[in-house]
């Protein structure tokens, strides 16, 4: 990285381990999508092939008091926004298949910040293939006429290859033939996905160059998913009941005796095409876990793992069948990751489960940068620091790879906007670290000591082979074959004896000469009859000659019209094509929203149960909510009853201590009513008479019982009192309210109200046909006498319509005794009743409610 204005700091040599083996660096490459709109800010910088450069975008500058400097990393290559997916795959991806061939393992991950086109990188789209679907394409091209039948390579458990004979072989095969309902592997004839179908194009085609030919090969790929640091078989095949689905099983991560990391039943698949390995890893992609955020629409939720695991066995020394020895069989593979992009909540504002799988993405981010500083520190400080590869299902499945049991390379994937720079910063700085680790370099396999070229040379045999027998058995031709000559000879006379013993003999030669006449004439007949035959046979095959120019003439003339059907077939096929690239593009588009809606469907249903959830919580609560309202109905009744019966309680005792007061009181009186006598009596010689004061023996007459009102005209014997007018009377109308519990105290001087309407209890009706309001309230003073106070007050009506009343003045009525005879006598001592008048202006209902705290008009 360099950082201009700063002079980088040069790194001090750390104390290097030495060790045999050659280590190469971790290959990092880098490569930058297009912005999605030209009005987009963008804050990357392509410098060079192997160079960019980040400048912090104009928002971000006011922030750090408005300098920020640009930075530059490097990287082994760049490629930029124009770069085809054919050119990445030459430069990063072809390698790492040409050593899978060789026996070499191979590690490669993308690597960004979510929407930086990981997944476009790693799998294309139709039409663009990705490194994916490349390797795949390039792979079964180098090996694809040296492939072993099906079933001859087995997979066990324990990440290891069996070896089974051609016999065990086919059977296995017609078992699966004749086993329809288990999930078979996608057959190369089906026709493939159409996301798949058209992603690489014929011209696109490349093949590895050093294939070894005397060796069979066989491919055997897997699809996981980690998620929530869970891993899941993508390809494995379980049961669905749409009535109650269960959630797939995670997988665990074992060692074998290699101590290589592998997924313990894990699903591998054996294929023989590049159509059955896409139908294949669309049979898992469809079940890989994405979901739709603020800042993708399509985002992954967990890393994928794509598998090619490369069986090679050597042909034995004929070149004819594969060797049965396990030592023999070679294994390598290649990992195809693709990371789920870094993100942060506060941007993509997720929520429930989204935030718990962007929580587990970022930790497991977190752990491989982790595991990337500790390795890069050990290597270059000496230390022996310990990797926690555990920490993560990432680290932990990779960890043999950093160990040196393969290349590892990685493609940081940046999306150049400007709202993603500081992720893209934090981005760089991993990638810039990561280019520091050394990985040790994988060692070559083991040389077969067989000799090479035997393939080769068991082909040319079995070419050789039928074609020597035909040239031993030579051609055959009808004038040589004995047999017609035969029959011909025998369909001619036969000759007679032709010995001639005598000279003189004139019988021999005539009857030869006979014989050879008669045969001339068969001849000659035949050579007839064969003419006439061959005329006939010429006139037939003029005629068939004929014939076939009329034939021919009507096969021009369809061969013309064939012609021009075929050009209209093939307009046809040409429109078909483009319908069905365009029918693909529409299911690709379905499929799309087809996904989409399923996610929005999901998070209805969530969104619909976390209603529900909450109405009924709200329910319980409005039901509880009222079970309280009605335990605190039953309380306050409760409490009200108690306080009822508490009040009633004190109101008797109150009235029963008042009556023990007023027997007290009449005790007292009869023994001053004796007093005066004895002295009335002692002095009657000395002093005229004088006016007595009333006696209370009509008290005892009734019982001592007062009576609740007191009469108008007291009747006290020889006085004729004057009564005095209170400040009640007047030319209003008054309510006067005397509560039924007060007690008649037997006063002389008594409140005359004229035009009064009397009521033990105030009522509306009442006060609206009065002006003036009155309240006779009962106290016990402080001496022991009870005190009568008057509380005044005007009457008005409210704007609702009722009567108010507001308190204005309070006269109070006091009754005192004389305590005993010690109490020192005055002349007027038989006037033993005294009124006292006290008024006090009461600004308010309020302030004169505060004189009274028993009961409230």
């Amino acid at each position: 990285m360099y950082r201009p204005g700063k002079a980088k700091t040069p790194r001090r040599p750390g104390l290097k381990k030495k060790s045999n083996a050659e280590k190469d660096p971790v290959g990092v490459y880098c490569r930058i999508r297009p912005l999605a709109g030209e009005s987009e800010e963008c804050c990357v910088e392509m410098i060079s092939s192997s160079t960019i450069q980040l400048h912090a975008p104009d928002g971000l500058k006011a922030n750090r008091n408005g300098e920020y400097k640009e930075t530059q990393y490097s990287f082994k290559k760049v490629f930029g926004i124009n770069t085809t997916q054919m050119e990445l795959f030459e430069d990063v991806a072809k390698p790492l298949v040409e050593d899978l061939i060789q026996c070499k393992n191979g590690l490669l991950f993308t690597y960004g910040v979510t929407g930086s086109g990981k997944t476009f990188t790693m799998t294309g789209s139709p039409g663009d293939g990705g490194l994916l679907p490349r390797s795949l394409d390039m792979l079964f091209n180098s090996i694809g006429p040296f492939q072993a039948k099906r079933f001859v390579f087995k997979t066990d458990d324990k990440n290891g290859v069996d070896i089974q004979n051609d016999v065990d072989a086919l059977l296995e095969r017609q078992k699966r033939d004749c086993q329809p309902l288990v999930p078979k592997t996608p057959s190369s004839r089906q026709k493939a996905d159409p996301e798949f179908a058209d992603m690489i194009g014929p011209e696109e085609a490349c093949k590895a160059d050093n294939v070894d030919e005397d060796c069979c090969y066989s491919i055997f790929v897997s699809y996981i998913e980690i998620y929530n640091n869970y891993i899941y078989d993508l390809l494995e095949d379980a049961p669905f009941d749409p009535i109650r689905p269960k959630a797939p099983q995670s997988k665990i991560l074992r060692e074998d005796q290699n101590h290589n990391m592998y997924v313990a039943g894990c699903t591998e698949v054996e294929v023989k095409s590049t159509e059955e390995a896409f139908e294949v890893f669309w049979k898992g992609q469809k079940k890989r876990r994405i979901a739709n955020t603020q800042l993708n629409r399509e985002s992954s939720r967990s890393h994928s793992v794509f598998t090619l695991k490369l069986v090679q066995a050597p042909l034995d020394a004929d070149g004819d069948h594969i060797m049965q020895d396990k030592n023999q069989v070679n294994v390598s593979q290649l990992c195809l990751v693709d990371l789920a992009g870094s993100e942060r909540t506060s941007r993509t504002r997720a929520e429930g489960s989204r935030l718990r799988e962007a929580g587990n993405i970022n930790q497991s981010l977190m752990t491989l940068r982790t595991c990337m500083e500790v390795l890069r520190e050990n290597q270059m400080c000496g230390t022996n620091k310990m990797v926690p590869y555990r920490d993560s299902k990432v680290t932990h499945l990779f960890k043999n790879y950093f160990d040196g049991e393969g290349k590892v390379k990685m493609i940081v994937c940046v999306n150049p906007k400007a709202d993603d720079y500081e992720e893209t910063m934090l981005v760089m700085r991993f990638a810039e670290m990561t280019q520091e680790v050394e990985v040790a370099r994988p060692v070559d396999r083991p040389i077969c000591g067989l000799a090479a070229g035997r393939r080769h040379r068991n082909q040319a045999y079995r070419d050789e082979l039928p074609r020597g027998l035909d040239d031993r058995a030579g051609p055959s031709r009808a004038e040589d074959d004995p047999v017609l000559l035969n029959q011909l000879i025998e369909s001619l006379p036969p000759l007679p004896a032709c010995e001639l013993v005598d000279p003189a003999d004139d019988q021999t030669l005539p009857r030869l000469i006979e014989v050879l006449e008669r045969r001339h004439h068969i001849r000659q007949r035949m050579a007839e009859q064969f003419n006439k035959t061959a005329n006939t046979l010429k006139s037939m095959l003029q005629q068939i000659d004929g014939q076939c120019g009329a034939k021919e003439n009507v096969i021009h003339d369809q061969q013309s019209k064939l012609s021009e059907k075929d050009k209209v077939i093939i307009s046809q096929k040409t429109e078909i094509e483009r319908l069905e690239k365009k029918s693909k593009t529409l299911e690709y588009k379905i499929d799309i929203l087809q996904k989409t809606t399923d996610m929005y469907e999901h998070d209805k249903r969530s969104l619909e149960q976390e209603l529900e959830t909450r109405a009924q919580k709200l329910q319980r609560e409005l039901s509880e909510r009222r079970r309280m309202e009605q335990r605190m109905q039953g309380m306050v009744t409760d409490t009200r009853l108690k306080w009822e019966k508490e009040c009633d309680r004190r109101v008797n005792a109150k009235q029963l201590e008042m009556q023990n007061k007023l027997w007290v009181k009449d005790e007292k009186l009869k023994q001053l009513k004796a007093i005066v006598a004895e002295s009335s009596s002692s002095s009657s010689t000395e002093r005229p008479e004088k006016p007595q004061r009333p006696s209370r023996d009509r008290d005892r007459n009734h019982g001592q019982k007062r009576s609740a009102s007191p009469s108008p005209h007291p009747a006290a014997g020889g006085l004729n009192p004057v009564h005095r007018r209170s400040h009640s009377a007047g030319g209003e109308k008054w309510v006067d309210h005397k509560p039924a519990s007060n007690v008649d105290v037997d006063s002389v001087m008594r409140p005359i109200i004229p035009n009064a309407i009397q009521v033990a209890t105030p009522s509306g009706k009442a006060l609206s046909k009065s002006h003036k309001y009155v309240l006779r309230h009962q106290e016990l003073a402080s001496d022991g006498e009870i005190a009568t106070k008057l509380i005044k007050g005007n009457v008005f009506k409210t704007r609702g319509g009722g009567q108010a009343v507001e308190f204005t003045d309070i006269e109070t009525l006091k009754h005192e005794c004389p305590a005993g005879p010690s109490r020192k006598r005055r002349s007027d001592s038989s006037e033993t009743q005294e009124e006292q008048e006290n008024r006090a202006p009461v600004a308010s209902a309020s302030v004169a409610f505060g004189y009274q705290k028993r009961r409230k008009p």
